[in-house]
């Protein structure tokens, strides 16, 4: 098959990625996410339930072109296997895919439009439920400043092992020594401020803080993965 020739129906995960070219899954996420960083690479991270200890943990899907980027830096042969994968994610894709039914009768049209009606109404009802929230955050993050994990914890009324565990499954920050350390595309999207310094006694030390913008971004994402159920 001809490379140009691949449809975008298709997607790969970045733990697929890793088995395929024999890599841990934690080098594959750190690739894509420094290539995203570079402005090279564009993917959505979502979470998956690993199957054995009903953890979350992050994941990137691609398709085949931001793929083929992260591939780039393995050898011809791991390349290959990529490739091969691809073909069969295409095969299948192509006799699984659904197709839109047009409906038949001018009563499966109603119903077809009452269905999406509510879906819409549902969505309105979440963002209405959602907005003084976001609001508030808003408006109390432009008057303070930089906060901390705990801080913010008390902002959006957080369990905060659980706000943790979430950052960390959600790839926003990662503990180094210890100590929570967000990642370098969320500092450079301007979310985290990391204070360094030595401190009374010599020893040197660091103090991530959200910012402003980086607390009414993590509100939002809070909030999605409160309302998704997982939370």
């Amino acid at each position: 098959m001809q490379l140009s020739t691949i449809s975008q129906s298709a997607t790969m995960s970045s733990r697929e990625i890793a088995e395929l070219v024999g890599a841990t899954h934690d080098s594959v996420l750190k690739t894509v996410r420094r290539l995203i960083a570079e402005g090279v690479v564009f993917g959505n991270e979502t979470l998956y339930k690993h199957p054995q200890n009903g953890q979350t943990y992050p994941e990137f899907v691609l398709d085949f072109r931001n793929t083929m980027v992260v591939a780039s830096g393995y050898s011809a042969e791991l390349r290959a296997r990529i490739i091969d994968r691809w073909n069969e994610l295409e095969a299948a894709a192509s006799q699984t895919a659904p197709s839109f039914k047009l409906p038949a009768t001018f009563s499966e049209a109603l119903r077809l439009a009452a269905e999406q009606a509510e879906k819409i109404e549902s969505q309105a009802l979440q963002l209405q439920h959602q907005q003084p929230a976001v609001e508030f955050v808003d408006r109390y993050t432009v008057a303070t400043g930089l906060k901390g994990v705990r801080e913010v914890c008390k902002i959006l009324k957080a369990n905060e092992r659980q706000f943790v565990d979430w950052m960390t499954e959600s790839g926003i920050m990662y503990r180094l020594a210890g100590r929570l350390t967000p990642y370098q595309p969320h500092i450079d999207a301007g979310r985290f401020l990391v204070k360094t310094g030595l401190s009374g006694d010599g020893h040197a030390f660091s103090s991530p803080k959200f910012t402003a913008k980086g607390v009414s971004w993590v509100a939002g994402e809070w909030g999605k993965f409160q309302v998704s159920g997982r939370g």
